[in-house]
């Protein structure tokens, strides 16, 4: 329980900035682009540490990475504690997100490990779980602190830093579940690799995957920016209740759908994604605030459903000993695209505004989803049909 309880903490952490990263804009003066800047490194950081580190624990030990995560971790929240200027939040972020792809691996794996054996199961559904649930709780967690302390910000950190702190002390004291083996350098190289057999599938799942994480660093790291722009709404609650409402609904739906076969969960995940991204070009276009709400329960169905497909379709289909590159390859789409299409749409900001740039996302993630509808329904009449 104290492993979960880490790595929601650690997610927590990563959503926290969402309602804050306006306040900060407001106070310091800088450019709105610099916002998906700060939110864009994050997710390029946490590729990095995910494809560099994201097999070290199976050489080297669970507790070692999970004690450096940790750590590290604790000291990206005093970096945004202490910052001064924009440039001391983007160093914070990739900190922090080099924390959170070191922790992925270590503390999910550690998860299951430390269960039960009749827990197993909900050990691993609990680390699927965890990323969604932690970054909508982190929003909602600092933005309501942001509505009601003076010094938001501050006391943020602050508590993220104290159980970061808790976090490290408590690992220290966490048996090792695995044991050393030789490789620890080797592993350090990156490896991003398919087993032939599942090509077709992984191609298949790649617009799925791409629309989802584009609905991710939508909600995360632009939509704070278009209420305060497009709807002048001044309260950071509203972006984190926005933010917490599309990562529970994605929760939700990945709880209750294991039952659902994996490819039916991916097409409707992916048209779930094309209905909310039409959504939220109504909303931005027809200035129309309540459709932002509608937006993202149907963004967070289909990110959650999308996302489940994927995994659960492609995991069973591998050897246990291909499942680390197969996992790398699918966060190298993921990763890359929330972390390159919000860098992206911050720089077009300045020159043609906010909703522009608002509308045009969303016209993007459309197409992505509703490709990804007909990919995966495709592939899956043709997978039908050649096995019968």
């Amino acid at each position: 329980m104290g492993i979960t309880a880490a790595m929601v903490a650690i997610l927590v952490a990563a959503g926290a900035p969402t309602p804050l990263l306006p306040i900060y804009e407001k106070e310091w003066g800088f450019a709105p682009w610099m916002l998906t800047l700060a939110f864009g490194v994050y997710a390029l950081a946490l590729l990095v540490a995910i494809l560099v580190i994201g097999s070290l624990s199976d050489h080297v030990g669970r507790r070692p990475l999970m004690i450096g995560a940790l750590a590290l971790e604790l000291a990206a929240m005093l970096v945004f504690l202490f910052s001064t200027s924009i440039g001391w939040l983007i160093v914070a972020r990739i900190v922090q997100g080099v924390a959170t792809g070191a922790a992925s691996s270590s503390l999910s794996a550690a998860v299951v490990e430390l269960a039960a054996e009749r827990r197993k199961k909900l050990g691993a559904l609990m680390t699927g779980l965890a990323p969604l649930a932690g970054l909508g709780i982190g929003a909602l967690f600092a933005g309501v602190l942001a509505q009601y302390v003076d010094d938001p910000a501050f006391v943020v950190w602050l508590v993220l830093a104290i159980v970061m702190a808790l976090g490290t002390v408590f690992t220290l004291l966490t048996p090792e579940t695995v044991s050393r083996k030789k490789g620890a350098l080797v592993a350090l190289i990156p490896r991003v690799s398919l087993p032939k057999q599942v090509h077709g599938l992984f191609a298949a799942s790649v617009p799925g995957i791409v629309a989802a994480f584009f609905t991710m660093a939508l909600f995360l790291g632009l939509v704070p920016i278009v209420l305060a722009g497009t709807f002048a709404v001044v309260h950071p609650i509203v972006g984190a209740l926005a933010a917490f409402l599309t990562f529970g609904v994605g929760t939700l739906v990945s709880a209750a759908t294991t039952g659902l076969r994996p490819p039916r969960l991916r097409v409707f995940g992916a048209a779930a994604l094309t209905i909310g991204a039409v959504l939220f070009i109504g909303a931005v276009g027809g200035h129309a605030l309540a459709l932002v709400w509608v937006s993202a329960v149907f963004g967070g169905a289909g990110l959650g459903a999308a996302f489940a497909g994927t995994t659960r379709g492609l995991v069973p289909e591998v050897a246990p000993h291909h499942r680390a590159g197969l996992f790398a390859a699918i966060y190298l789409v993921a990763y890359l695209s929330m972390g390159a299409s919000a860098i992206v749409a911050g720089l077009f900001v300045g020159p043609v505004g906010i909703t522009t740039v608002a509308v045009a996302f969303g016209i993007v993630t459309a197409l992505v989803s509703l490709a990804a509808v007909v990919v995966t329904a495709g592939h899956t009449a043709r997978r039908t049909k050649s096995a019968h």
